[in-house]
């Protein structure tokens, strides 16, 4: 890496840092591609997470089966933080591989990438054996963690426990993890699937002062942004939900079309010329 992009990479790892140290809580939405990214940018957030299931379904894949690989996933990030001068983070699933040795290549190759951090999930990608036993993944967050912090700037690491989402209401198994991810260095945890104050509450309180994630836009748990806030939320994240907002507008337009043979979800659209010189301006 140039000398120049060094720089940049450590101004954008900082900030993203100091966005998780400061008072308050923030916003890290999920772009699914460059076009997204730079949308984001300039309706003025700080910072920016990818998605692993948008990524997916850009790709017309779906998203849980590990069906997107690691080169996939890294061109994405490229992409995205080309088209954009925020920190940008990344959804690294389960590091694309089960061994800890696996999750050290993948924070060091995302490095790489320029992110300015990263998370690792406990879900295997295999529908018949979702979640890895304890232990492994507490080694698999320990190793991620010793590679992040062998970085030369604060690479800000994500461990997540993915129970909640895997068809295993298991909250208490699901704190134990966080606590362990906590215990081993993570920057951040996040628990995709709280849907009530009170598991918030739990999680928050269980970690602390570690900073907590939680994702809005998934069904079930509908809150306020200042109702996070309140509950000692530091992050929010949107998952999948923006590109499946773009793809119901999608499909009503096109069933619309196929089913009334009327135009009107035209009349709603951006503007061709106002999107053209959004990206002309980049």
């Amino acid at each position: 890496m140039k000398p120049s992009a060094n720089n940049s990479l450590r101004a954008r790892a900082e900030a993203f840092q100091a966005l998780h140290q400061r008072s308050g809580i923030f916003i890290a939405p999920n772009p699914w591609d460059a076009g997204s990214a730079r949308v984001l940018e300039l309706l003025g957030f700080k910072a920016l997470a990818t998605t692993s299931a948008g990524l997916a379904f850009s790709l017309g894949k779906p998203d849980g089966h590990a069906a997107v690989t690691r080169e996939e996933t890294l061109q994405n990030v490229r992409d995205i933080i080309n088209a954009t001068a925020l920190p940008v983070a990344a959804d690294l699933e389960n590091g694309y591989g089960d061994e800890p040795s696996v999750c050290v290549e993948t924070i060091l190759l995302a490095a790489k990438s320029g992110l300015a951090g990263g998370s690792i999930e406990d879900a295997t990608g295999k529908p018949d054996d979702p979640i890895y036993p304890f232990d492994l993944a507490v080694a698999r967050v320990k190793a991620a963690v010793a590679a992040a912090r062998s970085l030369p700037y604060p690479f800000t690491l994500t461990a997540r426990a993915e129970n909640l989402i895997y068809g295993r209401p298991d909250l208490k198994d699901t704190i134990k993890r966080l606590e362990a991810f906590a215990d081993a260095g993570a920057d951040v945890l996040f628990a995709p699937g709280l849907k009530t104050p009170e598991e918030i509450t739990a999680v928050v309180k269980a970690v602390a002062p570690r900073p907590v994630n939680v994702v809005m836009g998934l069904s079930g748990g509908n809150f306020s942004l200042q109702q996070l806030e309140d509950l000692g939320v530091k992050r929010v994240s949107l998952g999948s939900s923006l590109i499946r907002a773009a793809y119901g507008a999608m499909f009503r337009a096109a069933e619309e079309v196929l089913h009334k043979g009327t135009f009107a979800y035209a009349e709603e659209a951006k503007p061709y010329g106002e999107i053209n010189t959004l990206f002309s301006e980049y």
